[in-house]
């Protein structure tokens, strides 16, 4: 815990140094602030002096660096705690550190550069026993999820994937064909000379699909002669498994699983499958540190229980150059952002984007994202206000600290690298927070506890 102590203030000051070298200034934004949405719950904070009304603690300080952008700070960054009223696991606690910071008159390669120069330099200083490949690997969103089922890949190993939803159209298997006339895909992943697996090795792989979540897994073994074996209900000609493993780029004696659902699915699991075999065959290196910028991420997602649209990364984020006129249409899912992410080793080590500045266009976002005028108003007046003095073109990123040291320190869970973390239940066994408080303390806040 000391080493790792030690490893987090050592993190610190290089990146303090390396962004003071770059021309940066460190600027503090407050932690009581308003309520504005920002994908999580908020956590409260009652006042006493103003009834009946809270500040909330800011899950970024996202509109407060746009503000220092508005102001004239071109270059600002801060090492800001951050707050997120949400479910905890591992790699996320309820309060968290995130190296925060913006620059003006930017397009994406100056931000991308410039965290690479930072990542790069600090991972051969302080860590030299990880290995890294520069410059890192910039991959296209769509390319990401086509490839390797995820936006947060890890490139480690192959274990590709391929799309052959047209292939799977050929046969007359039931499962294939009610998937593809729901509009859903399948598609394949060829492991290495796992082609000789027994029937109870498939029962065993399929139970473990099934665990996260899948209803079924299907799969192709070739062999020596490059015959299909053990796929349930479909009987192909040679020629079609010819083809399939051509698609997949499989070989003779390896195995091809076949993944059918709903594109978003499909992907998801057999990711997670991905991830499995990677570990349970040790293709990853595990002194490798293997980098890369994910872009081009869509603007908008479509949120079935709402049924509404959302920000794929977060409403500040500016559409594709030229893609504006595409917010009036009704394909609003095509829809290009100049969001990217920084990924290692299949973790999201940093997102961010280059942003709205003009009023018009951030109120139509708000608008597509299903706000009235009135909560606009309410919201961001602050922010869009600001944009009509004349806001410079800007963009930034927001890696986080915390995953940063744990992921340096080998570590599996971020406790293991924060000071005083609280448990997954996002209790406080020091303090015993939280707690509950006296009469007089809720009576002079205005608040009343109803059981």
């Amino acid at each position: 815990m000391q080493d790792n102590l030690r490893l987090r203030h050592q993190t610190v000051k290089y990146i303090r140094d390396y962004l003071d070298g770059h021309g940066f200034l460190e600027i503090e934004t407050p932690i009581l602030i308003k309520s504005t949405p920002e994908g999580a719950r908020d956590y409260l904070v009652p006042s006493r002096t103003h009834p009946g009304n809270f500040y909330a603690l800011p899950q970024s300080p996202q509109q407060l660096k746009q503000l220092l952008m508005v102001s004239g700070v071109e270059r600002y960054f801060q090492i800001a705690r951050c707050f997120r009223d949400e479910d905890l696991r591992a790699d996320r606690q309820p309060e968290f550190t995130q190296l925060d910071l913006e620059m003006s008159f930017v397009e994406e390669e100056d931000v991308l550069g410039l965290i690479e120069g930072l990542y790069a330099g600090l991972v051969r200083e302080l860590t030299p026993q990880f290995k890294i490949k520069t410059p890192f690997q910039r991959l296209p969103y769509a390319d990401a999820m086509a490839r390797f089922g995820s936006d947060k890949p890890d490139l480690r190993y192959g274990l590709e994937m391929a799309d052959v939803s047209d292939l799977a159209a050929e046969t007359e298997f039931r499962v294939f064909r009610g998937i593809l006339d729901r509009g859903g895909i399948i598609k394949a992943m060829a492991v290495p000379g796992k082609g000789g697996l027994t029937g109870a090795d498939m029962r065993r792989m399929e139970d473990t699909a099934k665990e996260f979540g899948a209803a079924g897994m299907s799969h192709v073994r070739l062999t020596g002669d490059g015959a299909l074996d053990s796929l349930t209900g479909l009987r192909m000609p040679v020629e079609w498994v010819r083809r399939l493993a051509e698609r997949a780029e499989a070989q003779r004696g390896d195995l091809i699983l076949l993944m059918a659902g709903p594109a978003r699915l499909a992907n998801q699991w057999l990711a997670a499958m991905r991830s499995h075999l990677a570990a349970q065959m040790e293709l990853a290196d595990p002194a490798m540190l293997s980098f890369a910028f994910v872009t081009d991420f869509p603007l908008f997602q479509w949120d079935d229980a709402t049924e509404r649209w959302d920000s794929a990364h977060h409403p500040f984020t500016a559409p594709a150059p030229g893609c504006e006129a595409m917010l009036d249409g009704e394909d609003l899912a095509s829809i290009p952002s100049r969001a990217y992410d920084l990924v290692c080793n299949g973790s999201e080590l940093a997102s961010g984007s280059i942003r709205i500045h003009q009023r018009e266009l951030q109120e139509k976002i708000f608008s597509i994202l299903g706000y009235s005028a009135e909560q606009i108003s309410e919201r961001f007046g602050h922010i869009l206000e600001a944009f009509d003095y004349g806001a410079p073109p800007h963009g930034g990123i927001a890696p986080g600290i915390d995953r940063l040291v744990a992921m340096l320190a080998g570590a599996d869970s971020l406790r293991e690298v924060i000071a005083f973390p609280k448990t997954q239940s996002g209790s406080d066994l020091l303090f015993g927070a939280p707690s509950g408080v006296d009469a007089g303390q809720l009576r002079d806040l205005a608040i009343r506890i109803v059981e």
